[in-house]
Order: structure tokens, then sequence, then C-alpha cells
């Protein structure tokens, strides 16, 4: 496991994002996912943040990310699902068609933090720190 480090940390920070259109419009092909993928990753390192992997469904994507300890990370989701809804609306003119009123994603999201052992492991680790 390589992890990150600034002047006075070491850290690993992980995340599972995962958007949904609005009223799971089915949107998204390769071509659509594609450019998503390409606004995050213009917009990623303004906030610190590194996509690992990316993948789409027709009505969601999926992302796996990496982020800095100082990262706003729900301002990051915010200007990004701000900015590809104009953009994919503006370079994809068929996908107006099938949005209602407009509305790209869904207000809501999924955030998940993931990390490389499983809960339980590191609640045993901790719980028996000192007792040997």
């Amino acid at each position: 496991m390589v992890l990150d480090t600034n002047s006075h940390s070491v850290f690993l920070l992980s995340y599972h994002l995962i958007l949904v259109t609005k009223y799971r419009r089915e949107v998204f092909d390769d071509e659509v996912s594609n450019r998503a993928k390409a606004i995050f990753d213009a917009i990623s390192p303004n906030y610190k943040i590194e996509c690992i992997e990316w993948n789409h469904d027709k009505d969601h994507v999926h992302i796996l990310f990496k982020a800095h300890p100082k990262t706003e990370i729900s301002k990051f989701i915010n200007s990004y699902k701000s900015a590809s809804s104009r953009l994919l609306k503006k370079e994809f003119p068929q996908i107006r068609q099938k949005l209602w009123k407009d509305k790209f994603w869904a207000q809501s999201f999924c955030l998940i933090t993931t990390g490389g052992a499983p809960l339980e492991v590191i609640k045993k680790y901790i719980i028996e720190q000192g007792s040997k």
C-alpha cells in the first residue's frame, strides 16, 4: 500500500462516489461517460482529488477517487455536478430530450469511504492495543 504525504501527515483517503441522473433517466453511453470523466479529471486537481477508477451504467456513474485531508468533498461534488450538467447538455443536445425539466443529476449522491482492511479488522486492532 502506497500512502500519500504532505509536509505534516501521511494519509490514504479513498472514496466510492455514485452519481445518479435525475429520475434515473438513461443518458449514459461510452461517449457521454468519457466526456463526464474528462470533466471530472479537469476539475479534480483544483480540489486535490485524483480519479482512480470510473465506470457507468445507463443512468449512473461509479467513481473511485483519492482525496487530500483538506479537500472539501461536498463542495467538489457540487462543483462537478454543476459543471458536468451544463457542459454535457451543451455538447450532447440529444440528452435534453431524455431529461425532466432540464435537470441532469439527482440532488442526492452516495459517498462511501473505502480502505484496505475491513472495519472489523481495524476495530479489533484498536481494541487490542496495549494488551500485549
